[in-house]
This record gives structure tokens, C-alpha cells and sequence, in this order.
């Protein structure tokens, strides 16, 4: 296989070197010296050659050698150097680029002096008196290691053992020779000008790379001169994007397509392997995949083929990764497996996306092909004599516990709505969270049908109830089908308005906002469209619950801070089929952070902070549609500030008083409930709109 050849030796080649690397593309370093070789960092992909090259030398590795490009990664003063790779590269046929260093505008500090060479800087500085810190490297050090100067002289130098002779030869004393690798600091810079009382600083115009910005401030803040040896390498070249892409673009043209297979393998046993499927896992000469598919695997096609090599991954970074190491080694044939169907909650898609995106990009060159497996559903399905056309398809699989939400209060509802819920878990464990979702929500009779380690020896289908799955202990991956009688269900499931009587909630302590309000104030926020729902201070949650009903699938969120409205809450939620409701734990308007913007929003509690939390909304989305209730008059003052903002718009306020007759011996008299303002503001007029 094609490589790139980089003549490094600088931080920008080393760099470039790993960056080509990881994209999959394999290059040989060539360093001059073993420190040279030292300082790179180990990656598979990379081959470091040792030792100086003159120009012949160089021709005839280009010659020799299987490259496809060159890049001339030498320091800015290695102008000889350079000149013998390009026309090294140039007798030899091959695309020569040149790595730019970074060079910043000259210092503006007074006592800098530029010098178009190192002669000319050690005539300045025989001018001068003091001790110097000559920070140049050890390549021109026999320059300035004279008679009036040697004396004086304070080397740093890299930490070979090359840099160290070169040293003692010119009789640099061990006090005087600093060995370390750079860049340094500002600090550490300073350190030593202070530690060696140093006069005068010799650099280079080396770039942020060489750490020329900090030892120009080192030596402004210590108040001595500066001699900068003037950068010679004014050809230019190109920075480090610019190459690779340049180089992706060469690579693409040298080097022919990898085919790249993503397979779903079905429940794990090899005999659900589709024939097209098992073909290509056959000739594949690596596989990537989880440990468990890995191993449900056979190795090679028969006893004469050499098995594939074997790759724990199956994230699309580590999966990246992985494709692009295999494909520098040579291996074009490769098999990416995933459980399942690859259509059917599996990583194929988003494998399959990063890989696409790669070859759009130019870091891969692959034809990327998938083949579909058996999946749990349609398997449990068959096995069981089931359908599952007429089921909810849901899933727990893979979802952090965040995404869950209530322990599978979603899947509940769903049951309660539909009768019958295909549910793929991530465990058997998770058995027993279902049975205490259907519990809670009244589904004690719904019947559970659990698929244990499908088509593995050990596989088990078992009939349960709820209770019954709150009982198991299993291990493992699991997938069932849920089934409600009709009879279970909802009370109140299948209304098209508001109105939910207050007695099928519980009340506890917890404030409630009344049904005629709930009603009213529904209505005022007109749910249409795609509905993402803001209860904000949900209390027993009775307008969550509500405004799920008229959502269906609409997102709902049920905001409250304090712990006994929010158990009440989730249990009324879990009484009436509101399961989908996403319960939201903590205070507004800092909870809101990281929710979908809304749509609709209803204050019925803001803690005193109703105009914070009103002008969140209104920032999260210009045309929010709100609806606020206020019973005291302290909220009612806080209103009156809010509908002189520009988002109140052409806002409504109303006050309802609700008066219900109670019996009182032979007679009914009227009994009046605590009067309720309701505010509307912004949503503009729905009606207009749609007009």
C-alpha cells in the first residue's frame, strides 16, 4: 500500500504525521536524529526512519520506496534541506507540499533586533558585554563559540546526545548547556534569564511552535536585548488543513475502495444469519462489533481460509477509528455486525451516517453496503404465534435513564391506549420496572409475554402478569409482548375536550387548579399544531394530565420543585393513562435549560418568580402562546409589570368566579370559590392565522 513520506523533525510534522494516522492514510517519518525518533508518540500506522539524508540519499529512498506524496516538514532554517527534498521529489516523479509554520507579525518590544544571519549576530555580539542565552539549537554553534564569546555563553540545546557533543566539542563547559526539549514557557524562560543573569536572548523567528511569542515577553519583562535571527524560508508553503486535504485528495486517487458490510445478525444465533449476510461476514477480513456478536460468529468460510481478525467497537468514533487502521494495514474486506435488524433500533444508522459522511468528507474511500437480519419483534412474533402488525412498537433498549423518564410510565399509557405493545428492554431485569409501571397504572390485568436470550440454547418464552414480572430475577437481554384486556380500559381515556371532574384526582396537600379554570385556560391556549406543552408549577398535576389527553403525542412537561406534589403527581399521572407526561424535577426558570422550546405554556405556580420565568419562555420561543393564573394579589402585581412588556402583545385578562351549590338541609345554596384572574399573553391570533 501507498505511503506519504514527511520529512519531519518540527512539532507541525509530528502533528501532521498523527492527524494522517487516524484518517487511515500511512506515512514514514523521516527524522535525523534517535531524539528525533524519541519524541514521536506511537500510532499504529506510522514508521519512523532514522538517520540524515543528502540529496542522492533522498532520491533514491523516493525512488525505492511506495509513495504517493512528500511533505517537506523541516524547520524554516533547514533551507538546504529543503531544496534537496524538492528536487529529490521532483527527479522522482512524486507531488512534493511544503508544512508552513505559523508566523506571527514582528515584535514591536524596542529591544529587538532582526539579523539576517548568524554571522552577523555574533559580530553584534561581540559588541556587546554580558552573558548571552543562545537559544538556536546546537547547528550553529561553532559560530558563536569563538574567543569573547564562549565564555559568556549559556546554550540551550535539545537533549540528544548528538546536541550534547556538538557541545563539548566546541568547548561549552556542562554549567553552560541547558538540554531540554521545548517549547517553554514565558515563566520558564524568564526563570533562566534571571537564574544565569543572562544580557542578551539569541532566538530564532521560530512561531508559536518554537515558543518565539514567550521568550520575546520573557525577555521584555526582564528588560535585556533581543537578537532574532530573521526566518529565511519566505516561500510560504501550506498550513496543516490544507496538506491533509491535499494528501486525502492524492490517497483517493493512489488507492482503490474499501467495501465495507454492516450486518445485522439477528438474536445472536449464526443460524439466523440472512445468506447474503453470512457471504459477506465470510469474507471479511476483519469484523467490528460488540464481544457478544463477535463470538456468535464462526470464524472464516471453511477450514482453509484464515480467520478474520476480531475488533471490539462498535460506536461510530471507535468504528472510524478502527476502518481507518485496518484500511492502512491493507484490509479492504470488512464487516461491521450489530444485533437484530439493522433498521430496527440498531446502531447500523448512525454507523452507516458517520461512515457516508466520512466519504463525503474524503477521509474514507468505501462502497458502504447493508444487509437487513431477523428481528426480535418479527422472531418473538413467530415464535409465539403471534402477529405484530396491529402492536406499538417501543423501546427501552440503549435510552439513558433520562430518556426514559418514569420507570416505563410511556410504556404503560401506550398499553392503556392501544391493548397490545411490542417493548424491546435492554435487560430482564427491567422485567420487574415494567410489571411496577402496569401496577401503578391500574393494568393489573394486561398479560406479558418475555423473550429470554431469543435463539441462544438457553432461550426461554414465558407468560407473566404484572405482578409475576415484578418478581423475576433473570439476567440478561430480553424482549416481550404487552396485552391488555379490553376491559382495563382508561376511565376518562378517549375525551376530545377539557373537563376532567376534580374528583379523579388525588388532592392530598397539594394545590389543585380547579376543573372550570382548567377548562377555561385550555381553551384560551388553543393546542394545535406540533405541541410541546409547558406546565410550569404542575402541583398534582391535573392541567398536565389534561392537556396529554388533548396532545396525544405531543411532548408535555410537567415542571414542579417540591417532593410531595411530586409523588402525588406521578401517581395521578400513572392512575389516568398519562404516563407520556415527562415529569420534570426542579425549580423554573433554571430546569427549563436543555428542554424542546415550547409552544404553549401554563403558570399555575411561579414561587414568586413569575417574571423570570415568563420572559424565559418568551425567550426560548418569540411566539409562545402562555396562559398564567394568579389567586393572590401579590401575583396579580407581578402580571400588571409583565403586560407592559413588548411580548404581551394584544394580551387578555379575565377573572372567573365559580360559585357550586351544596345542600344545606331541605335547601342548595351556593358556595363560592376563591376568584381567579387568567392572563393570556403572545401566540398571536390563532384564528387569524390559519384564515
Amino acid at each position: 500500500m501507498k505511503r506519504v513520506l514527511i520529512f519531519s523533525g518540527t512539532t507541525e510534522g509530528r502533528e501532521l504525521a498523527g492527524a494522517l494516522a487516524r484518517e487511515g492514510i500511512p506515512c514514514e517519518v523521516s527524522v535525523a536524529t534517535a531524539y528525533g525518533e524519541s519524541v514521536m508518540e506511537p500510532c499504529g500506522g506510522i514508521a519512523v526512519r532514522v538517520g540524515r539524508l543528502d540529496g542522492e540519499q533522498m532520491e533514491a529512498l523516493l525512488l525505492q520506496g511506495d509513495f504517493f506524496a512528500v511533505v517537506d516538514a523541516t524547520h524554516p532554517y533547514a533551507v538546504e534541506v529543503s531544496e534537496n527534498i524538492r528536487r529529490s521529489a521532483e527527479r522522482a516523479g512524486i507531488p512534493c507540499l511544503r508544512l508552513a509554520r505559523v508566523m506571527e507579525a514582528p515584535e514591536t518590544y524596542e529591544r529587538v533586533r532582526y539579523v539576517p544571519g548568524h554571522e552577523e549576530c555574533a559580530g553584534i555580539l561581540a559588541q556587546t558585554a554580558g552573558n548571552i542565552l543562545l537559544a538556536t539549537g546546537a547547528k550553529n554553534l561553532a559560530v558563536y563559540a569563538v574567543d569573547g564569546l564562549r565564555e559568556r555563553l549559556f546554550v540551550r540545546v535539545l537533549p540528544g546526545t548528538e546536541s550534547i557533543a556538538a557541545c563539548e566539542e566546541l568547548g561549552i563547559r556542562g554549567k553552560q548547556i541547558i538540554a531540554m526539549q521545548g517549547p517553554f514557557s514565558e515563566e520558564l524562560d524568564l526563570a533562566l534569564i534571571r537564574q544565569f543573569r543572562i544580557s542578551v536572548l539569541v532566538t530564532k523567528e521560530s512561531g508559536s511552535a518554537g515558543g518565539f511569542p514567550e521568550k520575546l515577553r520573557a525577555a521584555e519583562r526582564a528588560g535585556i536585548a533581543v537578537l532574532v535571527i530573521e526566518n529565511p524560508d519566505r516561500t510560504g508553503g501550506q498550513r496543516q488543513e490544507e496538506v491533509k486535504k491535499e494528501l486525502l485528495r492524492l490517497w483517493r486517487e493512489t488507492e482503490g475502495e474499501a467495501r465495507i458490510a454492516i450486518v445485522g445478525i439477528g438474536m445472536g444465533n449464526p443460524g439466523l444469519l440472512t445468506a447474503e449476510a453470512r457471504e459477506e461476514v465470510a469474507d471479511a477480513q476483519i469484523l467490528f462489533g460488540a464481544r457478544r456478536m463477535l463470538d456468535a460468529i464462526p470464524y472464516g468460510r471453511d477450514a482453509g481460509k484464515k480467520p478474520a481478525e476480531r475488533c471490539e467497537a462498535y460506536r461510530p468514533e471507535e468504528l472510524l477509528s478502527g476502518i481507518r487502521s485496518a484500511v492502512s494495514r491493507g484490509l479492504s474486506r470488512i464487516a461491521l455486525l450489530f444485533s437484530g435488524d439493522t433498521g430496527f433500533y440498531s446502531g447500523a444508522q448512525q454507523a452507516a451516517e458517520a461512515l457516508r459522511r466520512a466519504c463525503r468528507e474524503g477521509s474514507l474511500r468505501a462502497d458502504i453496503r447493508i444487509y437487513a437480519g431477523i428481528s426480535s419483534v418479527s422472531y418473538l412474533a413467530a415464535r409465539t404465534g403471534r402477529s405484530w402488525q396491529d402492536a406499538r412498537i417501543m423501546s427501552v433498549h440503549g435510552r439513558s435513564a433520562q430518556e426514559k423518564g418514569e420507570p416505563f410510565s410511556e410504556v404503560a399509557a401506550a398499553v392503556r391506549a392501544e391493548g397490545k405493545v411490542f417493548l424491546l428492554l435492554s435487560c430482564a431485569e427491567e422485567l420487574r420496572a415494567l410489571g411496577e409501571a402496569l401496577v401503578r397504572a391500574g393494568l393489573e390485568q394486561a398479560r406479558v409475554t418475555a423473550g429470554l436470550a431469543l435463539s441462544y440454547p438457553d432461550e426461554r418464552i414465558l407468560e407473566l402478569t404484572p405482578g409475576e414480572c415484578m418478581e423475576r430475577e433473570e439476567k440478561g437481554l430480553c424482549a416481550c409482548f404487552i396485552e391488555c384486556p379490553k376491559q382495563a380500559a382508561p376511565r376518562f381515556a378517549g375525551a376530545l375536550s377539557a373537563g376532567m371532574p376534580d374528583g379523579a384526582f388525588l388532592r392530598g396537600r397539594v394545590p389543585m387548579t380547579k376543573e372550570e379554570v382548567r377548562m377555561v385556560a385550555l381553551g384560551k391556549l388553543r393546542l394545535s399544531g406540533e405541541v410541546v406543552f409547558y406546565d410550569v408549577g404542575s402541583g398534582s398535576g391535573s392541567v398536565a394530565a389534561e392537556a396529554a389527553r388533548l396532545c396525544g403525542e405531543h411532548a408535555v412537561y410537567a415542571i414542579e420543585k417540591r417532593e410531595k406534589a411530586l409523588a402525588l403527581m406521578r401517581q395521578n399521572l400513572a392512575r389516568l393513562g398519562a404516563g407520556q407526561v415527562h415529569v420534570v424535577e426542579g425549580e423554573a426558570p433554571e430546569c427549563l435549560a436543555g428542554l424542546p422550546a415550547p409552544t404553549h405554556a401554563f403558570v399555575g405556580g411561579s414561587g414568586g418568580r413569575l417574571g423570570e420565568i415568563v420572559r424565559r419562555l418568551f425567550a426560548e420561543n418569540e411566539r409562545v402562546r402562555v396562559v398564567i393564573t394568579a389567586v393572590s394579589l401579590e401575583t396579580v402585581a407581578e402580571l400588571r409589570e409583565l403586560l407592559r412588556e413588548p411580548f404581551a402583545g394584544d394580551a387578555e385578562v379575565i377573572q372567573l368566579q365559580v360559585s357550586r351549590a351544596a345542600a344545606a338541609g331541605e335547601y342548595h345554596l351556593m358556595r363560592a370559590e376563591n376568584p381567579v384572574w387568567l392572563v393570556t399573553l403572545g401566540g398571536g391570533n390563532v384564528w387569524q392565522q390559519e384564515s
